[in-house]
């Protein structure tokens, strides 16, 4: 029996508590591309990040999804971008806290941050970048 060919991820879902804040977050700070999003039943936007898109949906209830700080060992959807140092130098800015391994033993820089939720981010760079 043949496997499953993986062609890519086509995208990432979250789930936020209050969509507003999460559209301001992504599209006013992050500047990411609101795009379409089908009528289903819950709220929700869609982004395009680079190929890719980011799906978030408003959880029902309001609860907290995630309690904490940046955890890198917690579940988290990763973005590579052009320059580590844009990057830093936007995030500080913006006023973003994150949490930076400029020399990540990963092979590569790596930057992580919250969404409004508590959702983490990872973004990646080529070392000296």
């Amino acid at each position: 029996m043949n496997g499953m060919e993986w062609e890519r991820v086509h995208h990432v879902s979250l789930a936020v508590r209050d969509l507003e804040r999460a559209r301001e977050f992504y599209s006013g700070v992050l500047r990411l591309t609101e795009i379409q999003r089908p009528p289903f039943g819950s709220r929700g936007i869609w982004f395009q990040a680079g190929g890719q898109q980011l799906h978030l949906i408003e959880h029902p209830g309001g609860q907290a999804l995630r309690e904490g700080g940046i955890d890198t060992s917690d579940g988290h959807f990763a973005v590579w971008v052009k320059s580590y140092r844009e990057a830093i130098d936007f995030l500080e800015q913006a006023g973003i806290a994150h949490k930076a391994s400029p020399d990540s033993i990963a092979g590569f820089s790596q930057i992580y941050i919250q969404d409004p939720d508590g959702n983490i981010i990872e973004l990646d760079a080529a070392y000296g970048s």
